[in-house]
């Protein structure tokens, strides 16, 4: 990675957390970011990440030292002329990603790879006028992506295959796990299941079936803490003697009934949503919303910092 250089398009939340992956990881990282109150918060809030990042384990270097090697500007020419991948980190406005991708093309060389980092769309929607679109594609990280190591890698049809590999590489050398989306769909994967599950919670609050302080804790107790060691698959595959196969002849037949009782039922109505907000209101105050991002990383730095301990 030795001489890379990523630009970041966007310096919100998602983009603080890609500037302190890729700097971490010891590559140069400039900036892109057209509102100069942010601009001028942005590195004091990736220094305070970082140390926290060092105070549990998790940074090898000082902070300074990583800092030192990302650019804040508002200059996209100058951010991206020298980079070899742009991540584009705006906000899920399509026009707005679509002509932002129109100037990328035209200002970035000619080999640099266009990664958007949106959750929701496709690099077709984005890209699929544009001249270079061979070298456009999806990246999506999970949030934080400095604490999420997952990423998905979503070409589009007309996505080289170079542009694939070279998306993989330098993902794998900033210390992520890319996954491949072998064929094009809204949400990609890790919101589609994260949306399913969402999706029978909000059922079964609805229906009186749980309060919703205890479902979460049925997830962060149970699935959860399962599922941060081994996939769901995997847990059919080992919870039953005669593997996923035996599981399937157990309780494939009640999935099934679950799923026709679901039918095109719609959990997300304005009653099911504010009673649901309402209990989190409760447990997570809004005003105190900082407080609770900084307890989510530093559950996630805990948790980080034994798995390393324990394969240490």
């Amino acid at each position: 990675m030795a001489g890379d250089r990523v630009a970041i398009v966007g310096g919100g939340q998602i983009g603080v957390g890609w500037a302190i992956t890729f700097a971490r990881a010891g590559l140069e990282v400039s900036v892109f970011e057209p509102v100069a109150d942010r601009r001028q918060s942005l590195l004091h809030e990736m220094g305070s990440r970082l140390a926290e990042l060092q105070s549990h384990g998790l940074l090898s270097e000082d902070p300074a030292d990583v800092i030192d090697r990302v650019g804040v500007g508002s200059d996209l020419r100058r951010a991206v002329e020298e980079a070899s991948h742009v991540q584009e980190c705006v906000p899920e406005s399509l026009d707005l990603k679509v002509e932002l991708f129109g100037r990328l093309d035209a200002l970035a060389g000619p080999r640099t790879t266009l990664a958007s980092s949106s959750s929701s769309m496709t690099i077709s929607d984005i890209a699929s006028d544009l001249d270079g679109r061979a070298r456009c594609i999806l990246v999506h990280p999970g949030n934080p992506p400095y604490l999420i190591k997952v990423v998905e890698i979503a070409p589009a049809p007309f996505t080289a295959e170079s542009t694939v590999a070279s998306a993989r590489d330098l993902l794998t050398s900033a210390g992520m796990v890319p996954v491949t989306i072998q064929r094009e769909i809204e949400c990609l994967v890790f919101n589609r299941l994260q949306g399913a599950l969402l999706r029978e919670a909000l059922c079964l609050v609805r229906d009186g079936i749980i309060a919703p302080a205890d479902l979460d804790r049925v997830v962060t107790e149970g699935l959860g803490r399962r599922w941060s060691i081994i996939g769901p698959l995997t847990t059919a595959e080992l919870n039953t003697r005669g593997g996923i196969r035996a599981h399937a002849r157990t309780v494939g037949a009640a999935y099934a009934r679950m799923a026709v009782s679901r039918g095109s039922d719609n959990p997300w109505t304005a009653e099911v949503i504010e009673r649901v907000a309402a209990d989190l209101e409760d447990r997570f105050p809004s005003a105190r919303r900082e407080e609770h991002l900084e307890w989510r990383d530093q559950e996630l730095m805990r948790l980080e910092s034994e798995r390393r301990i324990g394969t240490g």
